[in-house]
């Protein structure tokens, strides 16, 4: 389980003889850096055994609106359902669109699919993070495991920031339901979401509990009888954890989430409940989202990414909501204050987040959106914006 972002490293077991090995065929694909569509299509093929080559269109003949692919002679463009026909049809292993059944139904509203989908990325993650405690209890600070995990108490840092991002998911994804998902069925019938938010109640002090056991581990003599004991409380934890969440995801599936399809939304109510669901999750959708997906399996992973609209979201505004600012006819002062306005809510992405953000622009457009920016009045602001990028 899991996705293939990035190379695992392998250990000297895994590596096979050069005699077995296949050389993975070289697709190039061609797109807009800054296209959904060509990261969407970039996504997919990260899931291929193929050796990716992004050539961005402007600075290859094959300038289009849509991305283009390239494998050896053959050439193909178009939506985004004939290029990925054609990467399963060249590539069908791992297979990526799955066939409807179940849940996974276009009659299945949007939100039930969600759940499900982030359900079975939190379950992965969950399940990574026992073994983990397990393995850290068994060792005891004694012995090291991976190399790569450095010394006992790199390790318990590097433990604590995977189930820092575990609980983000965990404790946002709660949100999602107690604010989205069963305000909508207790309009339908009061008292159907009762038990699920008494389970979230009785799990938070558990989650909060571990947090703290990871702190506490994290000051201790590794290797001592303490440090022993706490780790094996901790793995203790993390079962319980474990099984709560296993049993509570599985009743929601079997009694709470089927109920949303007899709320009869239309497809337009279904989208804008998606959206709240996606607003609610800002930090999964954003920092966390790599964490998230790596939890899925490429067919499930292509799917949640199926159900994000935000491509459809982007062209409406751009074709229809931002022309309109035009006909406000603003001063120029008036713009400078709206564009400070704007520089104030997102706080994240012109700070920690900038260089990441800048990251997805072309030359051009990172020097015009640096244009913009410095002609805010927080000089403070820019000045540590640019740093972001220089340093």
């Amino acid at each position: 389980m899991g996705n293939c972002f990035g190379t695992p490293k392998k250990s000297t077991a895994e590596i096979a003889p050069s005699e077995l090995l296949k050389s993975r065929p070289v697709v190039r694909l061609y797109g807009s850096p800054t296209s959904i569509l060509t990261s969407y299509i970039r996504t997919a093929l990260l899931y291929k055994p193929v050796s990716l080559q992004f050539v961005p269109t402007e600075t290859h003949r094959m300038d289009s609106e849509t991305p283009v692919l390239q494998c050896g002679s053959e050439t193909v463009s178009g939506s985004r359902e004939t290029l990925i026909q054609y990467i399963e049809s060249k590539f069908p292993d791992p297979p990526l669109m799955r066939k409807c059944g179940g849940w996974e139904c276009e009659t299945t509203p949007l939100v039930v699919r969600v759940a499900v989908l982030q359900h079975r990325s939190m379950r992965w993650h969950m399940e990574r993070m026992v073994r983990w405690g397990e393995d850290l209890a068994t060792r005891g600070g004694k012995t090291r495991g991976d190399p790569v995990m450095g010394s006992p108490r790199m390790e318990v840092r590097k433990f604590s920031r995977s189930y820092s991002q575990l609980l983000e998911v965990l404790l946002e994804h709660a949100q999602m339901e107690e604010k989205v998902v069963f305000p909508i069925l207790e309009r339908a019938d009061r008292g159907l979401s009762k038990a699920a938010n008494e389970e979230h109640a009785r799990d938070l002090p558990i989650m909060n509990g571990i947090k703290e056991d990871i702190k506490s581990i994290g000051v201790l003599d590794s290797g001592s009888r303490d440090y022993h004991e706490a780790l094996c409380n901790l793995s203790t934890r993390l079962k319980t954890l474990q099984d709560h969440c296993k049993e509570h995801f599985e009743e929601e599936e079997r009694e709470l989430l089927p109920l949303m399809e007899a709320t009869e939304f239309s497809r337009e109510q279904q989208e804008k409940v998606l959206e709240q669901c996606l607003d609610v999750m800002q930090g999964t959708h954003s920092h966390l989202f790599h964490f998230f997906m790596e939890g899925l399996l490429p067919q499930d992973a292509m799917h949640y990414l199926d159900l994000d609209h935000c491509k459809e979201h982007f062209e409406e505004e751009e074709r229809e909501l931002l022309p309109l600012m035009e006909a406000t006819e603003f001063s120029r002062e008036q713009q400078e204050k709206v564009l400070e306005q704007c520089l104030d809510v997102m706080q994240g992405t012109h700070s920690h987040l900038f260089h990441f953000f800048m990251e997805g622009l072309l030359p051009q457009d990172a020097m015009h959106y640096l244009d913009l920016v410095i002609k805010s009045s927080n000089k403070e602001r820019v000045a540590s914006m640019l740093r972001m990028i220089i340093e």
